[in-house]
């Protein structure tokens, strides 16, 4: 599972996306990784620039099921963090990644280990 969190340097909601990620992987269980991405840095993947700040993608999919995207800081209605999605939200996002399906793992994606911080 490739578990990553976006965001623009100084966000004021990253500390609390951060930390709602952490809540959210503790709750579901195992010891899984992400990959933290600051998306105006230069060499940052073409695809991860076009989304808003914080934004956390499960496999490439936004948590909140929307596709929000541009320069611009993020909003979750329903959070208590207006800013950062819910524990519940990334919960939510990681169980229908853990869901078997009939197609197969991508290529590259985490494993359970250490996180990591890019």
């Amino acid at each position: 599972m490739l578990i990553q969190l976006l965001y623009f340097p100084d966000c004021p909601n990253v500390g609390a996306a951060r930390e709602a990620l952490r809540e959210a992987l503790a709750n579901v269980g195992g010891n899984w990784q992400f990959t933290e991405l600051d998306v105006t840095r230069p060499g940052a993947p073409a695809h991860v620039k076009s989304w808003g700040s914080p934004a956390i993608l499960v496999d490439g999919a936004d948590v909140a099921r929307d596709d929000a995207s541009g320069s611009c800081c993020r909003l979750y209605p329903g959070s208590a963090t207006r800013g950062a999605p819910s524990p519940g939200m990334i919960e939510g996002a990681l169980r229908r990644a853990l869901e078997p399906s009939s197609t197969p793992p991508r290529a590259g994606a985490a494993q359970p280990g250490p996180r990591n911080r890019q």
